[in-house]
């Protein structure tokens, strides 16, 4: 059964560039290991009128905009596989940025690891 890693965090606008950057760095490194898919979006349309939107959520402050990302894996087992392949290289790799150098708040990212429930080559 597919399985996708999620996340939702907050970015300051003027920080995108450099978040873009980090994002394609990321999208090289999960594919190398094995990822299916690899997707880093940035907010357009936040006030769609229905549900809770997601500035609310996140408690958006002056200047920032949400990015909802997400990585496609054959399985739970294939994600743990390729996530530790990637931390293994990232632990390596010195000119890696650290967690203080990210160019988003890390205490307010959401993320979490979720089993496929419809979508191309879902199986129950």
């Amino acid at each position: 059964m597919r399985y996708v890693d999620g996340y939702v965090l907050p970015v300051l606008k003027k920080n995108l560039k450099a978040y873009a950057r980090l994002a394609r760095l990321g999208e090289k490194m999960w594919r190398k290991h094995g990822a299916l898919d690899y997707k880093e979006c940035v907010g357009d349309d936040l006030k769609p009128g229905w549900g809770m939107p997601f500035p609310r959520m996140m408690k958006l402050k002056a200047g920032e905009t949400v990015v909802f990302s997400y990585i496609v894996y054959k399985s739970r087992a294939h994600r743990d596989l390729v996530n530790k392949k990637v931390m293994q290289e990232m632990a390596k790799n010195k000119k890696m940025p650290q967690p203080k150098d990210m160019p988003f708040d890390m205490k307010r990212m959401a993320c979490g690891g979720f089993k496929v429930l419809a979508g191309q080559n879902f199986k129950a």
